[in-house]
């Protein structure tokens, strides 16, 4: 007996694994925006402008380049905007794998967008006390410098304490691609341990500074890999058309 496919299921299918592919390359783009922009402000301006422990050169480096500074910040608000509906697009495309993880996903990524915005404050404080404006007079330039320092080092705790979101988010999003098949699972995997490279580096900046500053960032490495890999997946290949859910 021959077994005749309904045109109408067909349709549907094909309608949902074209839904799928535009939601997968619809959180791409998010992701490339996110790790551009992030890379940029957090990673790359920071590299050019600041110098740890040297007020004076750190506050030159900032006038005399202070349209990279003020695109930094720029920067930052992109990162965030942007990575604030990653999660949402995410959560549309693994959600039928496990609503519970996926919400817990939304909602640990959602947790650190407030906190970003709020930090990069510290940033923009910088540019209040180099503007020169009249009430600042009654300050020297050591002391300006010295509160130039500090709303920087705030900036940077700041960070430290958006990392740990940064790391927990990773988890459940990496058991959701593990699970529904539909992307890699080494990838699942490689985010899972990226969550993990997270908070061991907060817990080792604030209980092993030494060991923290030899590490050099090479404790975030796994998730900046995953992070990365999976935005290029997500852009370029998308989805798979039939996942391959683990029971």
């Amino acid at each position: 007996m021959t077994r005749v496919r309904s045109p109408a299921l067909e349709s549907t299918t094909t309608d949902f694994s074209v839904s799928r592919r535009s939601l997968a390359r619809t959180a791409g783009v998010l992701y490339l925006i996110v790790v551009l922009a992030g890379t940029f402000s957090i990673a790359y301006v920071p590299s050019q402008l600041f110098v740890r422990g040297d007020a004076a050169a750190t506050v030159a480096n900032i006038v005399a380049q202070e349209t990279l500074y003020r695109q930094g910040i720029v920067a930052g608000f992109v990162c965030y905007v942007a990575f604030l509906l990653l999660p949402l697009a995410l959560y549309r495309l693994l959600h039928p794998v496990d609503k519970r993880a996926a919400v817990l996903m939304v909602a640990l990524a959602a947790v650190s967008v407030p906190l970003a915005f709020v930090n990069l404050g510290h940033r923009l404080d910088v540019l209040t006390l180099l503007d020169g404006a009249d009430h600042l007079r009654a300050f020297t330039t050591g002391q300006i410098n010295a509160m130039v320092m500090l709303s920087l080092d705030a900036y940077r705790n700041g960070i430290l304490v958006s990392e740990i979101f940064w790391g927990l988010w990773l988890l459940p999003f990496g058991y959701l691609v593990f699970k529904s098949g539909l992307l890699p699972r080494i990838l699942g995997v490689l985010l899972m341990v990226g969550c993990f490279g997270y908070l061991a580096d907060v817990v080792a900046t604030l209980l092993f500074p030494a060991l923290s500053e030899s590490a050099g960032g090479r404790l975030t490495l796994p998730a900046g890999i995953a992070e990365i890999s999976t935005c290029l997946w997500l852009l370029i290949v998308g989805a798979r058309e039939t996942p391959q859910i683990r029971s």
